[in-house]
């Protein structure tokens, strides 16, 4: 592919950008309604958690399936269909009276957003050269990060001002916009509107997905993306404000404050990264364990300064693993470069799960950790039950990188035997 970039290659781009960009959005729309959906639904501060762990699960569980769909019907068609079952989930959160019909609906929009990510993958991958892959997938967690912190801001002043229904049938709307304006420009690839694989049966589904994840390369991608964002997404999903106020003594301003960088970070090193991963792409292993070993360095500091550490040291701390969020993207160009086109999809799923594996095993764990460490009482956590539960990082670091050291020396060893692969697709190493 030639290395200059068309006026139709971002045009498709900014369409599947914008999907992405709803998409987060939807996921984040619950963010700043926590207190009015408790009121609504009656329910319990467990209760409510709920939504948000169950929609995490449901989008890791449907990684797989979604990047088989897509290596079948195309991202294109993958993505308009995710788009308009967001647009259907969130309609019927409006509507949603009771709190098992808001758990579907939430359920709904999980799926919808499964849908999204990988198509976008997919999509860059077929539009852009080689070279400038890694920037544009980097730059799509930068739009992400876009998309959370503008869903905090319209939806806080739609539940506020025109109530719940309407809040979220507004937020509905934008969903089958872009799935028209995609319907006629969104195309799979250059001169290709719908790019189609061949049908499998089920055995030939299974038998593809067994070759995908017995490359070295995959699992390598699947162990980075493991390893690097689980810190970041604790704290930006539940455990930041309550680690930051009651187990280092901050203000819930600070806390905010703190919280903000982080996702400043992420918009700031992913651009970074992406350019630093085209110019040395047989580093990017290497440039993991780096990010990796920054994180633990800060997290031991923060966890053992005597008392309540430093304000400089923790905005360290969310600068640090703040960048494990972009890093994690590292995973998706490791097994896109050491797979064939036709199951690319199917891959970028595998690796995809990894970080939200880990995200939902840090969550819970923190969460029993903490309940052990103060029983009895609420959610007064103490900085020593803060820093057993914070703790837990260390055991998943341990295996991610094992795991990643294990992994990065099969797939070197797999490209030096092999005579396939060229120059062209910048193995891992």
């Amino acid at each position: 592919m030639s290395e200059t970039v068309g006026r139709r290659a971002w045009l498709v781009w900014g369409i599947a950008i914008a999907a992405y960009f709803l998409a987060v959005f939807n996921r984040s729309s619950l963010a700043v309604a926590g207190l009015v959906a408790a009121d609504r639904f009656g329910i319990s501060a467990a209760q409510l958690a709920t939504f948000t762990t169950l929609q995490l699960i449901v989008y890791a569980a449907m990684q797989v399936p979604v990047g088989i769909l897509v290596d079948r019907f195309g991202p294109r068609t993958v993505m308009l269909t995710g788009t308009l079952v967001m647009a259907v989930a969130q309609s019927g959160f409006a509507f949603a009276e009771s709190y098992s019909l808001a758990l579907v609906a939430r359920i709904g929009v999980g799926i919808g957003d499964s849908m999204i990510f990988i198509c976008l993958l997919r999509i860059i991958a077929a539009w852009f050269p080689l070279r400038r892959i890694p920037l544009m997938t980097t730059l799509c967690g930068t739009v992400g990060q876009l998309g959370a912190i503008v869903a905090a801001i319209p939806m806080t002043w739609a539940l506020s001002n025109l109530g719940w229904t309407k809040a979220y049938v507004g937020a509905s709307l934008a969903g089958p916009v872009v799935a028209l304006v995609g319907l006629f420009l969104l195309h799979d690839a250059p001169g290709r509107p719908n790019v189609r694989g061949v049908s499998q049966t089920l055995g030939e589904i299974l038998r593809g997905l067994g070759e995908s994840w017995r490359h070295p390369g995959t699992r390598l991608g699947f162990w980075i993306h493991f390893a690097t964002p689980f810190s970041a997404n604790a704290l930006g999903l539940l455990w930041g404000l309550p680690f930051f106020v009651r187990g280092e003594g901050r203000t819930d301003h600070e806390a905010g404050l703190l919280l903000t960088l982080m996702t400043l970070t992420v918009m700031f090193v992913g651009p970074l990264l992406g350019w630093a991963i085209g110019r040395e792409p047989w580093h990017r292993s290497t440039l993991s364990l780096w990010v990796i070993g920054g994180e633990v360095v800060v997290w031991t500091a923060v966890l053992l300064w005597p008392g309540d550490a430093p304000l400089g040291l923790i905005a360290l701390l969310v600068i640090v693993v703040g960048t494990g969020g972009p890093a994690s993207m590292i995973g998706f160009d490791v097994a896109r470069t050491v797979n064939p086109g036709h199951r690319l999809a199917s891959a970028s799923g595998i690796v995809n799960q990894g970080g939200f594996i880990a995200t939902l095993l840090l969550v819970l764990a923190i969460g029993w950790v903490l309940d052990w460490r103060t029983p009895g009482s609420g959610s007064a956590y103490t900085p020593d039950a803060f820093g057993w539960a914070m703790s837990l990082q260390y055991l998943l670091w341990a295996v991610g990188l094992a795991q990643i050291v294990r992994y990065r020396r099969r797939t070197r060893a797999v490209i030096s035997r092999s005579s396939l692969v060229t120059t062209a697709r910048t193995p891992e190493a």
